[in-house]
């Protein structure tokens, strides 16, 4: 059975930083490339960064280029968002996702707020 479990967000003020973990499992990690998606509320959901299975390729939303990180430890079956300079726009629900597998968690809630 496909799983994958988001944590890390929270509550945090403007400039501040979070760091997300997607723990995955039911499936071979290694083989497959992940994603992070986010929503806000009101909002559709939007693509925030993606890493290759070998995390040699990575890409990024135009709104979070050099502000986030995606990385993975295929030992732990772990995918990785490293955001810094976290601004209030950034508030949403994140998620992480199996393109390939077409699944997704449950998300982690993110809030950026003075």
């Amino acid at each position: 059975q496909v799983q994958l479990v988001e944590s890390g967000g929270g509550l945090v003020p403007p400039g501040g930083s979070l760091s997300l973990s997607c723990a995955a499992s039911g499936f071979t990690f290694r083989d497959y490339g992940m994603r992070w998606y986010r929503q806000a509320p009101g909002k559709e959901r939007e693509f925030v960064s993606s890493i290759s299975s070998t995390a040699g390729i990575t890409f990024y939303a135009d709104s979070v280029k050099g502000r986030f990180t995606i990385s993975r430890d295929n030992t732990k079956n772990t995918v990785y968002l490293q955001m810094n300079s976290l601004k209030p726009e950034d508030t949403a629900v994140y998620y992480c996702n199996n393109p390939t597998l077409g699944y997704g968690g449950q998300g982690t809630q993110v809030t950026v707020s003075a």
